[in-house]
């Protein structure tokens, strides 16, 4: 993908190196949940000297900006060593990118008579805090509408080439534009619209269901703004779509049910089939028209 020497959006908070982002620099204290995890573990500890040094070391570690749980918890994208140099131009990547989102959606609502509202983006690394909650590197990248920003732990990218076999610029460009998908449907009032269908529904399966509509027409809208940012920028280079398109199968609900258990649960979905995540992204690309993006909601 071509993205040297065009320009970066200021709509970025990167919070990758302090204390509110886990992932690098000191620490905050850490969160509910984690004490909660830890302390069927520091129970025992606490009845001895020697397991007061080890508690009185961790804590040490932790505050340091060491994560001593990574053994544990099999740490996610920030337990690793970070590459400064390389995470730093990894940030100056996306921010091309969210830049281009903004080009292009800014265009597309003013040749629909309306005003696009540009989103903030988050980078951190480890965890951090939302309007919707706590962020962790475990749960991937988001759009929280209740603050309207997409939260985005850098080391997602690496877990997505190196556990997904999803590698490339255009890949992780891919991820972003779907989350800015969630974004226009905020505005468009859809989320809300399909908080409140969840609500009137009987049962876990329908609630999917509609949730798997919304992810998909995500995907078309991410096809819509890479058919928009090449005809704008020329950014696609050879290989690019397969890229997009690799990453969208391999985050499929199908396939990531078939490595974590083995098998598949239609109706757990709740983002769609790699085949359907593939061919919604298709069809926005091909068509660059957002009324192509309609999954029936």
């Amino acid at each position: 993908m071509r993205w040297e020497d065009r320009d970066q959006s200021s709509n970025v908070e990167d919070r990758r190196g302090s204390s509110d982002s886990s992932g690098g620099g000191r620490r905050g204290m850490p969160s509910m949940g984690t004490m909660m995890f830890l302390w069927p573990l520091v129970k025992p500890l606490l009845k001895t000297k020697f397991g007061w040094a080890v508690i009185g070391l961790g804590a040490v570690a932790y505050f340091s900006g060491f994560n001593p749980l990574s053994s544990i918890t099999g740490g996610g994208g920030s337990a690793t060593p970070v590459n400064q140099k390389a995470d730093d131009t990894q940030a100056r990547f996306i921010s091309t990118v969210l830049r281009d989102t903004e080009d292009v959606w800014h265009d597309i609502f003013k040749s629909h008579g309306a005003t696009y509202k540009e989103p903030k983006m988050v980078l951190y690394r480890g965890s951090t805090r939302s309007g919707c909650g706590h962020a962790s590197a475990q749960m991937g990248p988001f759009y929280c509408p209740a603050d309207k920003k997409v939260y985005l732990d850098l080391g997602f990218f690496k877990e997505l080439a190196n556990r997904h076999n999803a590698s490339g610029d255009f890949a992780q460009a891919y991820v972003l534009a779907h989350e800015i998908g969630h974004h226009i449907q905020n505005m468009e009032g859809t989320l809300n619209k399909v908080q409140r269908m969840k609500q009137q529904v009987r049962g876990e399966a329908k609630a999917n269901q509609l949730q798997v509509k919304v992810e998909l027409q995500a995907d078309c809208y991410a096809g819509v703004w890479a058919h928009h940012a090449h005809k704008r920028f020329n950014i696609l280079e050879q290989g690019d779509i397969e890229e997009a398109l690799r990453a969208a199968s391999a985050i499929g609900d199908d396939t990531l049910q078939k490595q974590a258990q083995g098998y598949v649960v239609p109706d757990a979905f709740t983002h769609g089939s790699s085949a359907q995540r593939v061919e919604w992204f298709r069809k926005g690309i091909k068509s660059g028209d957002i009324a192509s993006c309609n999954t029936g909601l």
